[in-house]
């Protein structure tokens, strides 16, 4: 049965059956596995922001021609779009993982909690604490948002 508030022990099941923690050894590697893979979706986060500014960032516009147009009437497809799919593509597996993560959480298995939170606080530090506040609107402590 599974539990349904926070308890301690080794004994857990991990978002599938066939991932059960029965011995100490099992225990302590489910957790490293929380831990990395809870920074790894900060690191994610971070290279998604970059991408994202990198797609929104305005070029200069282009010099004036004779005829008095600024501006092609289709813009050329580059860096641009590119960054914007690669922006698209991480927003998608970093909502995978960070469902699974909550999903994992809701085990209720308090080491595993604990290892999920730590995990996204050391990558929030590693990561994304000195990027100066490039896009404070995707500072949200929840990783499935």
């Amino acid at each position: 049965m599974m539990h349904m508030t926070f308890y301690w022990g080794i004994k857990a099941t991990i978002l599938f059956d066939f991932w059960k923690t029965d011995s100490w050894l099992s225990y302590i590697l489910t957790l490293i596995a929380c831990f990395v893979f809870s920074a790894f979706y900060q690191y994610l986060e971070n290279r998604r922001i970059q991408f994202k500014s990198l797609s929104s960032s305005r070029r200069p516009p282009p010099p004036r021609s004779s005829s008095g147009v600024s501006a092609p009437l289709i813009p050329k497809s580059g860096t641009r779009s590119a960054a914007k799919a690669a922006s698209v593509l991480l927003f998608g597996v970093n909502a995978a993982i960070g469902y699974l993560l909550m999903l994992a959480a809701m085990s209720f298995n308090g080491g595993v909690f604990i290892a999920i939170v730590v995990g996204l606080t050391v990558g929030y530090a590693v990561f994304r604490s000195d990027d100066g506040g490039a896009d404070t609107t995707t500072d949200d402590p929840c990783p499935c948002a």
